[in-house]
C-alpha cells in the first residue's frame, strides 16, 4: 500500500473587498509582502531581485516600494528604498528567499495613508 504523494502549492492572495481588484502580478507581490519573500522581475529592461515592503496605490495605479537585493546579478552598493510602478514590472515571480525588514522603510510615511493594499508586519 502506498501513501499519497505530498504536493506543495502556493495559495493566492484574495483581492480586498474594497478598493481596486488586484491583477495577477499585484496578487503575487501582495503575497510576497505578507510572507516577506523576495520577487524577481524585469524593470526598465533590467533583471532585479526585490524585497517588496509595501504595495499601495497612487492616482489609482498600483505601486510597490521595495529594496533591490540584486540588479543584473550584482549586489547594490547600498540599500535604498525604490518605488516601482507595477505596470513597468515584467515577468514577476515569487522566490523562496526570505528578507528582513530594512530600516530605510518607514511604514508610517504619509504617502501610504489610506492607500495601502499590503505591507510587511
Amino acid at each position: 500500500m502506498s501513501t499519497p504523494r505530498k504536493t506543495l502549492s502556493l495559495s493566492r492572495v484574495v483581492a480586498p473587498t474594497e478598493g481596486p481588484a488586484l491583477s495577477g502580478d499585484a496578487q503575487i507581490i501582495a503575497q510576497a509582502v505578507r510572507r516577506k519573500l523576495c520577487i524577481t522581475a524585469i524593470y526598465n529592461r533590467t533583471s532585479m531581485t526585490i524585497a517588496p515592503h509595501i504595495l499601495y496605490t497612487k492616482h489609482d495605479d498600483p505601486f510597490m516600494d521595495g529594496v533591490v537585493v540584486l540588479r543584473d546579478g550584482k549586489v547594490p552598493t547600498e540599500p535604498k528604498l525604490g518605488a516601482f510602478k507595477l505596470a513597468g514590472l515584467n515577468n514577476v515571480m515569487l522566490t523562496a528567499d526570505n528578507f528582513t525588514l530594512q530600516p530605510v522603510f518607514d511604514a508610517s510615511d504619509a504617502k501610504y495613508e489610506g492607500v495601502t493594499l499590503a505591507k510587511v508586519d
